[in-house]
């Protein structure tokens, strides 16, 4: 939506800075818990001796079903989003979902003081992730829609939002680590960070209505959108009534007419307004747009496929060369920290310089090139491992290709999801965006369940 000239000024920019902490609160809870793996590992996989080595007493693979149970919720959710949108108000989807996320982290939170046996803990675990989740899909699709009603800045800072809060989960595991406390205490004051955060977001979402710039554009919207389709409709009719009298005219003069009505064709409708114009005017199918945009669906489903396949379940699992200290802090920087960097890197770029263009063959080829980083990652220093063999075992090796693997994929999702609505008619700029939310969720849910398989292989 524009600018409307009679809209008042965003005082200080607090709307802005809202729909940024909105943006940063709805993809917290996979944020937080991708990053706290090696928590939750340390609490499932006990290890015991066993004819003079240690091994781990049962392997349950945290972290491919925490990617699993992470990615199904937003591919279910943005199928039944129609539904959460006719049936359920925006305010019980929005503060809803945000409540429920702060129980279940408190829940996380408390979770740390209580002993529980492996698998119990497990299932808890693997639970809480699923709700949390559909919560975070459910409110993520609801403030797309809200913020949509603004000008179009403001989608592009509540997305800056959403790219920073790896980077948020990061620094705080960073921080928990430094802390020089006890694992128990460290983990206790990482999961408290997302409880205020959601906090945070909550009481941001409720001081919308009480900012005249915001309750102004959320108020006006749909009033606007119906007057001003009323005008159009108006400024139509009178130029069809023009051409009319204007033909009317024509068969006077030309003798056509003596004072009787001009006979119209039989079986003609009455109000005949430009059947062409309605034609153009008629939204495509779903099917009609998915035939001009099925490369970009294709390669936004590709780019997540990849990523997920490997990140964080092999990546995770990478240990360093350098035993001591930086140990600790390896997998939260080498990993999580440049991933979550270079990935809201990429997709910054995208706002300056876009290549390749939409329609060049090449895009596609860039994206499917990415499938690279596949091995390069499987023969990094991954432990435990029974097959391939480590050919990349230095640190700096593993994070160059770290900083390759995310800037390529938030600059290749960007670029898709951005030249998608460009490639259709803006009336069925929507559909295409729709479309294109779907494919996502659909590359997220394929990437983590090749997750499984990749990480049996290594």
């Amino acid at each position: 939506m524009k600018d409307r000239t009679d809209a008042p000024r965003d005082r200080g920019w607090l709307v802005g800075i809202t729909f940024f902490i909105l943006g940063l609160g709805t993809l917290l809870p996979w944020n937080f818990f991708m990053t706290a793996s090696m928590y939750f590992n340390r609490r499932l996989n006990k290890t015991e001796w066993s004819n003079g080595t240690v091994v781990v007493q049962k392997e349950y693979y945290f972290n491919n079903w925490m990617t699993l149970l992470s990615q199904l919720p937003l591919l279910l959710c943005t199928l039944l989003n129609s539904f959460f949108y006719q049936r359920i108000s925006e305010m019980v989807r929005i503060a809803g979902s945000l409540v429920f996320i702060l129980v279940l982290f408190i829940l996380t939170a408390i979770l740390v003081k209580v002993t529980m046996e492996e698998d119990c803990f497990f299932s808890v675990t693997m639970a809480t992730i699923w709700f949390i989740n559909s919560f975070g899909a459910v409110l993520q699709g609801s403030l797309f829609g809200l913020v949509g009603l603004l000008p179009q800045r403001y989608s592009a800072v509540f997305m800056s939002g959403q790219g920073l809060a790896g980077t948020f989960a990061a620094l705080a595991m960073l921080v928990s680590i430094a802390s020089d406390t006890d694992l128990e205490t460290a983990a206790l004051g990482y999961f408290i960070t997302p409880c205020v955060g959601t906090l945070l977001t909550l009481l941001s979402y409720l001081l919308l209505p009480r900012l005249e710039f915001a309750r102004f554009y959320l108020d006006k919207s749909r009033s606007y959108e119906v007057e001003t389709t009323d005008e159009l409709l108006k400024e139509r009719d009178t130029e069809q009534n023009g051409k009319l009298k204007g033909k009317a005219n024509g068969s006077l003069a030309n003798g056509d007419a003596s004072g009787e009505e001009v006979e119209v064709e039989e079986g003609s409708p009455k109000h005949n307004f430009l059947p062409l114009e309605q034609a153009e005017d008629r939204k495509s199918t779903v099917m009609e747009v998915f035939k001009k945009i099925w490369v970009m669906a294709f390669c936004v489903v590709f780019v997540f496929t990849v990523t997920l396949a490997v990140f964080p379940a092999i990546t995770v699992d990478v240990k360093t060369i350098y035993p001591g200290k930086w140990e600790s802090y390896f997998i939260s920087v080498c990993c999580f920290l440049i991933f979550n960097v270079c990935d809201w890197i990429g997709r910054t770029v995208t706002t300056v310089f876009q290549w390749p263009p939409k329609e060049s063959r090449l895009f596609p080829v860039l994206v499917v090139s990415r499938v690279v980083f596949v091995p390069l990652l499987m023969l990094c220093n991954v432990q435990s491992r029974s097959y391939l063999p480590v050919l990349f075992s230095h640190d700096a090796v593993f994070a160059f290709i770290m900083i390759l693997f995310s800037l390529s994929s938030g600059y290749c999702v960007c670029l898709s999801m951005s030249y998608a609505p460009q490639l259709v008619a803006s009336k069925d700029a929507e559909t295409a965006g729709a479309l294109m939310t779907f494919f996502l969720g659909l590359g997220l849910s394929i990437g983590a369940g090749f997750s499984f398989l990749l990480r049996l292989l290594v």
